[in-house]
């Protein structure tokens, strides 16, 4: 602190100068502490995302890709960059669900049964469960992609059957960042899809599955590094 054109300090002002010191010190302090706390909120966030990618035996960091495609998408459709980046940092947790879902289901090369495929829905309820009591941003919008990332736009998804509007932005944004990432990389029950044929499904599930604001989205920027 620098003081000029004062000829005298009493002891008074110099206490509270050394107060001022004191105070100015703990607000740095609890920025500090701030900008910590939110960096281990998006650390744990990538971890859960990491650890139901390698349950389920999948790799190549999908979890980060999705997030990067889903900041991308949800800039170019207009959030503001702080509801971007809530949707990058959250979007990671759309499958956490599935840590509740058993291996021999979760892992299954081959197709589901129907009792098989009711019990692998059941992830998205059950991520929602894990996040929805969090006062968090991150995960309370982790909560609604969990939930959600899995209905269509057409009304035949689930576990609500939601149509259209009636489903959370965040989810819609995340489900297309997620089936492209997906369709893109080698799973335990597919091999990864070549470009061209991502493409053409994304314009066949254009307004079926997917909703058509993201998807032109992401094939006016196949161009772009999310790497």
């Amino acid at each position: 602190l620098h003081l000029s054109g004062i000829s005298q300090v009493s002891d008074l002002d110099q206490s509270l100068i050394q107060l001022f010191n004191r105070n100015v010190s703990i607000a740095f302090d609890n920025i500090h502490l701030h900008n910590e706390i939110e960096e281990t909120q998006r650390e744990i966030v990538y971890m859960l995302g990491e650890a139901v990618e390698t349950r389920s035996r999948e790799t190549g960091n999908h979890v980060k890709r999705v997030a990067e495609i889903s900041k991308l998408l949800a800039l170019e459709i207009g959030l503001a960059e702080d509801e971007a980046e809530i949707v990058r940092l959250a979007s990671p947790l759309h499958d956490v669900g599935k840590i509740g879902i058993p291996d021999h289901i979760l892992n299954k090369p081959g197709k589901h049964t129907t009792e098989e495929w009711e019990i692998m829905q059941t992830h998205a309820a059950l991520g929602h469960e894990m996040l929805k009591t969090s006062k968090k941003r991150i995960l309370r919008a982790g909560a609604d992609i969990a939930l959600e990332h899995h209905e269509k736009w057409n009304g035949r998804g689930y576990p609500f059957g939601k149509k259209e509007d009636e489903i959370a932005l965040v989810g819609r944004i995340t489900a297309v960042a997620d089936v492209f990432d997906a369709l893109g990389s080698d799973r335990c029950y597919k091999k990864a899809w070549p470009v061209d044929k991502i493409i053409d499904l994304l314009k066949a599930e254009r307004g079926e599955h997917l909703d058509p604001a993201p998807v032109d989205i992401l094939l006016a920027n196949m161009d772009k590094d999310v790497n």
